[in-house]
Formats: C-alpha cells, structure tokens, sequence
C-alpha cells in the first residue's frame, strides 16, 4: 500500500461546467439533484411515441420478437429541437439523430453553466469527446433508401456526434466518438483527460448519449435476461432482477485546475484520475472480472497518490443484476476496505435507481452525481433497497448503501474523495477519482 505522501502523478483537473439531459424532466444539474435528494424516479411506462409497449412485451422470455419489460427511463420532448438557434436548417435537423441534438444542447448548456462564452474558444486545442453506441435512428433513417437525402450519413453516423460539437463551436482540439458499451461516456471522460494531460488539448468538452427510439436492443437485451421485469433497478437488494434502460445525454467542461483558478471559474470539483483497463478473458465476454476491476481502482489511487480509504462515496455501475451488483461490489471491497479504521465506512449508491441505465451514457450521469455529491457536500438516498443481496458481504467490504440524504462523511485531515465506477458488458472497464474543490483563500476586508 502506498504512503499518503506520495504525490499524484498528474496536476488535478477542474470540472467546471455540466449540461445534461435525463430522465424525469431533468434539463440541468440542479434539477438532477432536485431530483435525488427528493428520492424521485425518472422510470415511466414506454411512452406511446417510442413504441407500442403492450404489442413489444411478453413476460415468457422465451417468446420470440417479444421483451420482458414495458418500462424505461424517457428523456420529454425528445422530438424538440431548436435547430435555427444553432444555425441548421430544417431539413437537415430532420435527419439528424435526437442524440446528436441532445448533445449540442448539453454541450452548450455546459459552457454556460461554466460561464464561458463560446465565442471564446474559436479556433482553441480544446477537445470533445462522447460516449454513444446506440444507432436506432439509423436504422430507421435508412430502412428505406427513397427517404435518404445528402443529410442521412452525416445525421445518423456515431462519428459525427463529436464533429458537430467541434464544428459548431469551430474547436481545433482532438473530436472522438467513443464505444465501449456501457462504458463509453466515462472512457470519453478518461480519454479527454488524457488529452488535456498530455498537452493535446488546453480544455475539453466530455459527456456520453443515449436515445431509445425502437424495440430492437431492448428485445435483445431479454432474450439475454438482461432487463428486469418489473422494471426497477434494484441496486445492491436481494430483489435484484435485471437493470431498466434509460436515455439522455451529459457533457461536462473540463480544464486544468490551475487555469480554472486563474480564469475565476466556479469548480463544481476536481478530477484526480482517470483509469481504462480490459476484463480479458472472463468465463463469459458478458461477465465481469473481479481482479481486474480491483487492478484498476489500484492504478487510479496511486495515480491519484492516494490510499483508496480515503474514497467517501462510490458511484458504482449498481445496474441491479444479480450477477454484476456481488462482482463490482467484491473488487471495491477488496481495495477500499484495505487500511479503513473500523466504523470507517464508504457510501455506495447508483443513479441508475433514479434514471435507469444510460447504457453508452451512463458513466456521464454517475460523474455528475458524483461531482454533485462533492459541490453540495451532501449523498442522496439510493432508491430501491431494502434488504442487502445476500451474496455481497457489506461489512466485510465496509460499505454501506446510502437510504436517505446525509452529510458526505469526511475524513480529519483531508479534503473528501468521491470515486466513479463504469463497465462495459463487452469488458472494458473505467474509474474516475475526484475530489472536493479547493477552498479559496479569502481576503479578510476591514470596515
């Protein structure tokens, strides 16, 4: 175990804007936090302008072209966009994916949260990149080659989600879509920091995306018994049965601390580390591995130069599988509880029981409640859980769920830690580490 003098290996980066769309009429992250702390679901019956939710569901798993859920976390209005507003024009805001609309909203809801003018980064390094895997409205957009114009490919290839962003706010940095499944959004997240470490780019744009528009995944994702029935994320309870699918998009404004500081910027927290790794071989290519995920949360303290008992809260994939929830919750227990004073225990939730699971977004919802959770100092209460599952030794792992709304525990002597988990179900897997912002030394001013 590493000494707690030893240094981080790179200068924190300070999150300083967040643009998001979610389930449950969230349009910013006030109202996200509105609604954890107020213990409110975004999980609704599948609306009738997706897809007709009776004819799809059968609860025989094994009946073919049927799902076993008729539930999902629905982003309003998706079919809104003000396209004059960024310059597009009608007929090609048509073709245009309701993903990439979404993430020209974040992305710019983001800088004006951040307070930065987006004037003010033509023709800068700054980068973008965006976790998104889903490609529904292509397959519609090209079922039938009549309805194809000059707009189709650039509105429906994954590709373009992050060039848009680019192009709108004519940026010069690095513009990469990114897929690693469920992980995508915190890969995004990872690679851009990477990117501004390495000197590529002087600030990023990073979030995730994802649109439930038809049947098809959905109806896959059961027959791989997936999804839960009942269509609540049971997160570390005994009555975990599958995750619930959710959509939405997030982006966040991210630069160097130092520079943050310099340019006076509001800093909701600061990013400590951010690590990738692969599962390998597992006993099924869906199916996580415990020492490799514990591997990982290894190289992002030390990177981060720190002992993981200093972690406060852990936002964990919790995507309420009978399977995933004991894997996830085994690899942190390994690494957090080593060195951790007994009654010295680590918060553990999951927004997925508030907004389903984003798949290809998810990372981003999980960094921003947890980026939350440091800004107002304060855990919200993890819906659905009751009874612990069986099968995850909580006091062993000294964790503990966090059912209602409490203070972030801190720890004497250091500013409070919290951390971000994301997985893959082809196997690649993230972790960010953050931590609380630096106080500002202030003037004393004599009247």
């Amino acid at each position: 175990m590493m000494s707690e003098t030893e240094s981080a290996t790179r200068e924190p980066l300070a999150i300083v804007g967040i643009g998001c769309r979610l389930p449950g009429g969230v349009t910013g992250p006030e109202s996200y936090w509105q609604l954890m702390t107020e213990g409110n679901s975004g999980i609704i019956p599948v609306p009738e302008n997706r897809w007709n939710r009776e004819r799809w569901h059968h609860k025989n798993v094994d009946i073919p072209g049927k799902m076993i859920t008729k539930w999902g976390g629905f982003v309003h209005d998706f079919d809104q966009f003000d396209a004059q507003f960024f310059g597009i024009s009608p007929r090609e805001a048509l073709r245009m994916d309701p993903q990439q609309r979404w993430l020209l909203e974040s992305a710019w809801e983001c800088l004006e949260d951040a307070g930065i003018p987006p004037d003010s980064l033509k023709g800068t390094d700054t980068a973008v990149f965006v976790g998104i895997a889903s490609n529904d409205y292509a397959n519609v957009a090209q079922s039938d080659p009549k309805n194809v114009d000059v707009h189709t490919n650039s509105g429906s290839t994954l590709s373009i989600a992050s060039n848009r962003i680019s192009y709108l706010f004519d940026l010069k940095g690095p513009a990469v879509s990114v897929d690693t499944a469920c992980s995508s959004a915190l890969v995004a997240v990872n690679l851009a920091c990477e990117s501004i470490w390495s000197g590529q780019a002087t600030m990023a744009l990073a979030g995730g995306v994802n649109a439930l528009l038809t049947p098809d995944a959905s109806i896959g994702f059961s027959k791989a018994t997936m999804l839960s029935p009942t269509g609540q994320c049971f997160a570390f309870d005994d009555r975990a049965n599958g995750y619930v699918r959710g959509e939405g998009s997030g982006m966040l404004a991210i630069k160097p601390l130092s520079q943050a500081q310099a340019d006076g910027d509001r800093v909701y927290c600061t990013i400590r580390a951010a690590v990738i790794n692969q599962d390998g071989n597992t006993s099924s290519m869906t199916v996580p591995g415990v020492e490799t995920q514990a591997a990982m949360l290894r190289t992002a303290y030390k990177q981060a130069g720190m002992e993981p008992k200093r972690v406060r809260y852990m936002e964990a994939h919790g995507t309420g599988t009978p399977v995933g929830d004991p894997i996830e919750t085994r690899a942190l227990g390994q690494v957090l509880a080593d060195g951790r004073d007994e009654g010295d225990w680590c918060l553990i939730g999951s927004a997925k029981t508030n907004v389903g699971h984003l798949e290809s977004g998810s990372g981003v919802a999980g960094l921003v409640k947890a980026a939350l959770v440091l800004h107002h100092d304060t855990v919200p209460k993890n819906l659905n859980f009751k009874n612990p599952n069986p099968n995850i030794p909580f006091e062993e792992y000294k964790l503990r769920v966090a059912t209602e709304n409490q203070p972030l525990p801190h720890l004497k002597g250091f500013p409070p830690v919290t951390a971000v988990n994301s997985f893959g179900f082809g196997g690649t897997n993230a972790h960010i580490v953050l931590e609380a912002a630096p106080l500002l030394e202030l003037s004393l001013i004599h009247i």
